[in-house]
């Protein structure tokens, strides 16, 4: 075989066989195909697409790129979940631990965050000590232990995607769904979960912009999940705002300390109990969304997120701790009215400026900086009250609040926001 035949071969809308995309793949992780040639091979696929058996052989020729994942040694259904990015996500930090609570094994590998989207293992590392690179071995004792473990992907394991990931990154082709589909479930499936639920974000703070491009997103990774014998489901979320009323890393786990106390915002602790209730299903587990919350509010969750931490090396005295900035600037509302809008792109585009995101993998995280929103879509403002509380370490000009207020929508009607939008099962 030739790779300049299998491009022309998907440049002009052919379907490439088993044994093509196999050949592929292995030629691009031992470098005998290079990067030029693969570039060109995802831009064939970005304007051509893929059938639903080429994005199976294509997930799962990555999935045997690296080492696989056995999980078998944890007793029951283990339970796996992956948002495909958003801003203000803390969902993980409250889910896993939630679901663990009622005796589910989480066996969880999470990443980091770029651009404006947060990363669940960024969230962790701002707890003092905690670890999020440890052995297989004692990842899967400690789910044993404690039932939950959210840790960083290997460097071995689906090799494919880590190197066709950072490829597709730099010669705008992230945004194809066969490509996001086989990139997410190739780790999914390599994670070596039983049941997987797939947080598929819809809105301008998403990848998937619209609700039409969302479900076809869902339902393609959905059948991949199924093809290899894993129970998955996929829930589509909105994410026109940020996820709760924090973004930035430190600040997102304080508030997942307060949710875990009974103490959050009741629709993000609703949101998030009944995810808990799809992913309990998932491992033949049936409660009602109401028992689920009932392990919040009797502190079964926030122990179990305690037990992780502790089991990761993470100091709990350090996790309660508020967070430590030289500056801290209320932004007040120039009106009355309801807040309409809260553009999730522009506010994560915000806090990544001021340290809370990278640009680029190599930039530096500051742990401390963010944002907390006082005031959600659909709540009523008045003039002079506080919308949000920008914390930093930098100067705070007063170009950089004008530039926030622009994005703040307020009107004089209410609008209604629903976190779950549609379940593809």
């Amino acid at each position: 075989m030739r790779a300049v035949d299998l491009i022309q071969k998907k440049r002009d809308g052919l379907e490439l066989t088993t044994e093509e995309i196999q050949w592929l793949i292995d030629g691009y992780v031992d470098g005998s195909v290079p990067d030029y040639q693969m570039s060109a091979l995802a831009m064939a696929i970005y304007f051509k697409g893929m059938s639903t058996r080429e994005i199976s052989d294509l997930t799962m020729a990555m999935v045997h790129s690296g080492e696989e994942i056995d999980l078998s040694a944890i007793a029951g259904v283990k339970v796996d979940k992956h948002s495909t990015g958003g801003v203000g996500d803390k969902v993980t930090l409250i889910l896993a631990p939630l679901v663990a609570s009622f005796g589910v094994p989480v066996a969880k590998m999470s990443g980091r965050g770029l651009g404006h989207t947060g990363g669940t293992l960024d969230k962790l590392e701002s707890i003092k000590g905690y670890q999020i690179e440890i052995s297989q071995e004692d990842f899967i004792k400690q789910v044993q232990e404690t039932g939950v473990a959210v840790i960083g992907q290997s460097d071995n394991l689906v090799k494919a995607d880590k190197l066709l990931y950072a490829l597709r990154d730099v010669t705008a082709t992230v945004d194809i769904i066969p490509l996001i589909a086989s990139s997410v479930m190739s780790k999914k499936i390599a994670a070596g979960a039983d049941a997987i639920l797939l947080d598929v974000t819809v809105g301008e703070g998403a990848f998937m912009k619209n609700i039409e491009d969302a479900r076809v997103l869902a339902r393609t990774m959905v059948d991949l999940g199924k093809a290899v014998g894993r129970k998955t489901v996929a829930v589509l979320t909105d994410m026109s705002q940020p996820v709760g009323t924090s973004i930035g890393n430190r600040l997102e786990i304080l508030e997942a300390l307060e949710i875990l106390q009974g103490n959050g915002r009741a629709d993000v602790t609703e949101f998030i109990c009944e995810l808990a209730q799809i992913m309990l299903s998932l491992a033949n587990v049936e409660k009602t969304v109401e028992e689920v919350c009932q392990h919040i509010e009797n502190g079964a969750a926030l122990k179990k997120f305690e037990e992780m931490v502790v089991a990761q090396g993470g100091d709990l005295e350090d996790l309660y701790r508020p967070v430590q900035v030289s500056n801290q600037v209320d932004v007040l509302s120039d009106e009355d009215g309801y807040i309409v809008g809260l553009p999730a792109l522009e506010f994560g585009l915000f806090a990544m400026r001021i340290g809370a995101g990278r640009a680029v993998k190599t930039d530096d995280l500051d742990y401390e900086t963010g944002i907390v929103f006082h005031k959600k879509v659909g709540e009523a403002i008045a003039e002079g009250e506080k919308i949000a509380t920008i914390y930093a370490n930098e100067n705070i000009s007063e170009n950089m609040l004008t530039n926030f207020k622009k994005n703040v929508k307020i009107d004089k009607v209410s609008v209604k926001t629903k976190e779950i939008i549609e379940i593809i099962s």
